[in-house]
């Protein structure tokens, strides 16, 4: 019985260790930028919150955004940092929001070169304008939506990710492009090129962090404070800011406790949007 019980305890404080937490847990990354950049950015942060935390996080990324959201919809990550997890496609999943990026909203834009003759959104009308895929929320979706709305028919071209088109932009292979208005200001920086607004879509907040509902609370609620104070932690601010200059991130860096009313507007849109080919 004293053996019994020994045993107990030991079992109990296995369950309530971090080492019961381990993992490995999935996190799944938004293909926006090259595979090699993005791991630059994203390895260094998840492996703080893994220490922090004590749960091993693992980054996995797709070749292209449309893929991100078959993964998504399949359920495949543990976490994922994506704000494609409201599509009607991948929400089945019942993925729930924990967490969303410092920092000013994004919104979806429609952009050229800074020397372009165009200077309206009625001058694209009939042009190929270039998009990162149809798995893009600001980068497809939003301006696609509203050229439906504003009658400019447009020929897509679809680039992969984000990277992807506003390098076609940049290369004039496209004579505009939907994009991510962070996005396209840091590539802009890191890229050395000048472009020009022809519009702007409302503000959305930045791609959230989204946990699986197999994950344990446990488990959740740990990564979710760790991330949370990576910002206030000596060594997690420095590993934000040097991340963050590899991709030319503005601050202020790191992410707070969120949930899913704060991406309402997400919702609203895929119930209203006249674009029918979102993947």
């Amino acid at each position: 019985m004293r053996a019994f019980r020994i045993f107990s305890i030991l079992l109990l404080s296995l369950q309530l260790s971090p080492v019961a937490l381990a993992g490995p847990y999935s996190f799944g990354v938004l293909s926006q930028r090259s595979p090699v950049l993005t791991a630059e950015y994203w390895n260094p942060i998840l492996d703080w919150v893994s220490r922090r935390a004590g749960v091993t996080l693992e980054m996995k990324i797709t070749r292209t955004a449309p893929e991100s959201n078959q993964a998504i919809a399949r359920g495949e990550y543990d976490f994922v940092y994506s704000n494609t997890i409201f599509l009607p496609a991948t929400s089945m999943q019942g993925y729930r929001v924990i967490l969303r990026p410092k920092g000013e909203p994004i919104s979806g834009q429609i952009v050229v070169l800074a020397d372009s003759p165009y200077q309206s959104l009625a001058g694209l009308k009939g042009l190929e304008v270039g998009f990162p895929s149809k798995a893009a929320f600001v980068g497809y979706a939003v301006p696609m939506d509203h050229l439906l709305r504003q009658g400019i028919p447009v020929s897509p071209n679809f680039g992969g990710n984000q990277e992807g088109i506003m390098g076609q932009l940049k290369a004039g292979r496209v004579v505009a492009a939907g994009v991510n208005s962070q996005v396209m200001r840091a590539f802009a920086a890191r890229e050395g090129i000048n472009y020009r607004v022809l519009w702007e879509s409302q503000p959305y907040h930045n791609l959230p962090v989204s946990a699986h509902p197999r994950v344990p609370e446990k488990v959740m609620e740990a990564v979710r404070q760790a991330f949370a104070a990576m910002p206030d932690d000596p060594e997690g601010a420095r590993v934000l800011e040097t991340a963050a200059s590899t991709i030319k991130q503005k601050p202020p860096y790191g992410f707070l406790p969120s949930d899913p009313g704060d991406y309402q507007n997400y919702w609203d849109f895929y119930r209203e949007t006249l674009v029918k080919d979102i993947e």
